[in-house]
């Protein structure tokens, strides 16, 4: 996959096949999206081209009322992770300012898809609108690929459970503690990326080794409180474990920087302080917990283990 942060000095690209949006997360709805763009693209000797946007267009819209308390399911090194393993050929990124959000849609069709890119196809979700004041839609598209030579496909709503599946609705569970039921949604673990730092210093005390995960961009959006059980992705070597999160502050409140995340790996590994992991989350196991001293503490630490060692994910 080629990533592109602006639409300059660009190599032509053949037979482009496109679609555009945030992608936050890389659902099961994103991936239906993004299968027949490659799908389309395969058939018609093309390459599949995403147009995706940072920051987030609702922070820069609504930077102090709905895009204030936005929190994103990945951060933009994660959701690059997310769409190399989709076979995209082509992310481009493009930094979303105020200005650009002015451009109108015919704008956006005529000067980006077709006079930048080429476009031989457009492929958008249900219900899916672009350009100024979100007045492009499906019909508009359609319309003016007749007068510019390219076809036009909308993939229809995807359902789990019957519910419609969308990065909002993900959002809601993630910040329940509802990882199993995020993970349906998603069609892969929900994860977190960060550089592997010194642990717990109450945890080193007692003898339990643990690493602490750092996370850089303050958007990201990290579960409640408590207990999971997780897999950990460390240059190309996996490792069970369990993993802690904790702040004093509610989900909606949380800063960042000041959030704990350690990681207890089930195996022994030396030298990894440093590195950058992935942490792959499978099932919440317990809330956040008060212990009255260091033996209840890790009498409930080897309970979670015990726990988490017998979980099959």
């Amino acid at each position: 996959m080629k990533i592109h942060y602006n639409l300059d000095n660009l190599k032509p690209i053949r037979n482009p096949v496109i679609t555009t949006g945030s992608f936050d997360g890389v659902h099961l709805g994103h991936k239906t999206i993004l299968n027949r763009l490659n799908e389309i693209a395969q058939n018609t000797d093309g390459e599949s081209v995403l147009i995706t946007f940072h920051p987030h267009p609702r922070k820069v819209l609504f930077p102090d009322t709905a895009g204030k308390s936005l929190l994103l399911i990945n951060s933009q090194c994660e959701k690059i992770e997310l769409l190399r393993k989709t076979g995209l050929d082509h992310l481009f990124i493009l930094n979303f300012t105020k200005e650009f959000s002015e451009i109108s849609s015919i704008d956006f069709i005529r000067n980006i898809l077709v006079a930048k890119l080429g476009a031989r196809k457009v492929v958008i979700g249900f219900n899916h609108h672009f350009g100024h004041n979100r007045e492009g839609n499906f019909d508009y598209l359609y319309e003016l690929g007749q007068y510019y030579g390219f076809g036009v496909e909308e993939i229809p709503e995807q359902d789990i459970h019957n519910e419609t599946v969308s990065s909002t609705l993900i959002r809601k569970a993630l910040l329940e503690g509802r990882i199993q039921r995020a993970n349906a949604y998603l069609d892969h673990h929900y994860i977190v990326m960060g550089e592997l730092k010194e642990g717990s210093a109450t945890c080193r005390q007692l003898n339990f080794r643990t690493l602490r995960i750092g996370i850089e961009e303050e958007n990201k959006l990290v579960p409640p409180d408590g207990v999971y059980a997780v897999n950990v992705m460390i240059d190309g070597e996996f490792y069970k474990g369990i993993l802690n999160i904790k702040n004093s502050l509610p989900v909606e409140q949380r800063k960042i920087e000041e959030i704990m995340i350690d990681i207890h790996l089930f195996e022994e590994a030396d030298g990894l302080k440093g590195k950058m992991a992935t942490v792959f989350f499978a099932k919440r196991i317990r809330d956040e917990l008060q212990f009255t001293g260091p033996g209840q503490m890790m009498k409930q630490l080897e309970s979670d283990i015990s726990e988490v060692g017998e979980l099959i994910y």
